[in-house]
């Protein structure tokens, strides 16, 4: 967002709450969620910046060093670093006429015609509560090492892509390893035919999006096998309906015994664990890797819900409050910088013609509060909250450049560096 302005020429205030650029890939950084063994599940040649690939040099799935490294070389790359303002965190908003005030933990504050929220979707966490049960109970969001695992008794909830990751620290780790599904999932390999699976992916993308997926469902069954003899679940949505699970690593260690699958739980007392098929298991410690809230702590009043923010056009301009943004809170099956890069160099845009009181501007304008684009490619997402307001990426990422190109807000000439 901070290149897209200083792009345009915008006048802009820069603060994090942090001590330097990468927030939640910094794992030294407070709240973060970030563990060791931490990968991006999108590749490296599909997760860049316009103008600013990922190196060469690093794998096709690059660790949280390699990430937070990208992302302060992006920083420093556009002379965006020396612009935040580090250590100051947003206490409060509120709109004041037809001015935002701002507020800080210092207690002073400061007045803008225009507030853009990026501060990312994965710092609150999602966390159940499980009573009767007498062990250790967390959130994936303290989890840090597989050194914690080594010893205990261990449980695993949930199958979105860090559970499934830390379950892999576990199986490795813990003397005793179990992972918990409330259903069945579709499991996508990391690399199929040798190239990362989002390459392959996106060499089908120009395809329908219900023949895309007659063809890869076939494939996956090939390529993975029947999970239901690995004690996982018959998945009970189609592909591509809930979230893509980038991991053949878990499949690995199910196979060789390192950890069992179980059911949904049902119930606990002291340290047993029962699960909805009846069956039940002593553990030490229980570690819910159930997600997190979009939540905006400072101003949760003006974006409604916690699970994901409501009134929102293309998850960056609030159709309720004039002069508010956000970059970072969409939910998709892709790679997420790309889709931040395009929502940023809109919102940027938008700003620079309405500065300038252009008819674009007002058009757009009257986009906002009446367009209501169905992004979902033919697909029929799944209802859980997760998935309250998701889009394909494919369907997604036209409709911006689409939008791009019809007002001109695309990236000015030179926005890229030489890398």
């Amino acid at each position: 967002m901070a290149r897209a302005l200083r792009a345009r020429g915008i006048d802009y205030t820069h603060v994090d709450s942090l001590s330097g650029p990468g927030g939640i890939w910094d794992i030294d950084a407070p709240g973060t969620p970030m563990y060791e063994s931490a990968h991006f599940i999108s590749s490296r040649t599909a997760s860049g910046f316009a103008g600013f690939p990922m190196p060469d040099d690093y794998p096709d799935y690059p660790d949280h060093r390699r990430i937070l490294a990208y992302l302060r070389a992006f920083a420093d790359a556009y002379d965006l670093t020396d612009q935040i303002r580090f250590g100051t965190e947003v206490t409060a908003l509120q709109r004041e006429g037809d001015r935002w005030q701002v507020t800080y933990g210092d207690g002073l504050g400061e007045e803008f015609a225009s507030v853009i929220v990026c501060t990312g979707a994965q710092w609150v966490p999602s966390l159940p509560e499980l009573p009767g049960f007498t062990g250790e109970v967390r959130h994936s969001a303290t989890y840090r090492s597989a050194d914690e695992f080594r010893g205990r008794r261990v449980l695993i909830v949930g199958g979105g892509n860090s559970g499934c990751d830390i379950a892999c620290d576990a199986a490795a780790a813990a003397d005793h390893a179990s992972i918990s599904l409330r259903r069945g999932y579709w499991f996508i390999p990391k690399h199929v035919f040798g190239l990362p699976s989002d390459v392959v992916g996106g060499k089908g993308s120009f395809l329908p999006k219900r023949l895309e997926r007659a063809a890869l469902q076939p494939l996956l069954r090939l390529l993975v096998g029947d999970l239901t003899r690995l004690g996982l679940e018959k998945p009970d949505h189609k592909l591509f309906e809930t979230h893509p699970i980038m991991n053949d690593q878990l499949l690995h260690h199910l196979r060789h015994g390192d950890i069992v699958a179980r059911r949904g739980i049902a119930s606990a007392a002291g340290n047993t664990v029962t699960f909805t098929d009846g069956t039940s298991d002593d553990f030490d410690l229980v570690l819910f890797a159930t997600g997190y809230r979009h939540a905006v702590p400072f101003a949760q009043h003006l974006f409604g819900d916690e699970q994901h923010p409501d009134g929102l056009y293309l998850s960056a301009f609030s159709r309720r409050h004039q002069g508010l943004y956000t970059v970072g809170f969409v939910e998709t099956n892709s790679g997420a910088y790309p889709l931040f890069d395009r929502q940023a160099h809109l919102v940027a845009g938008y700003l620079d013609e309405t500065a300038r009181g252009t008819p674009g501007a007002a058009q757009f304008a009257r986009r906002i509060r009446s367009d209501r684009p169905r992004l979902t490619n033919g697909l029929r997402f799944d209802a859980s909250p997760r998935h309250r307001g998701y889009v394909d990426s494919d369907a997604f990422v036209a409709y911006l450049d689409r939008t791009a190109v019809e007002f001109g807000w695309t990236l000015p000439a030179g926005g890229g560096v030489s890398r």
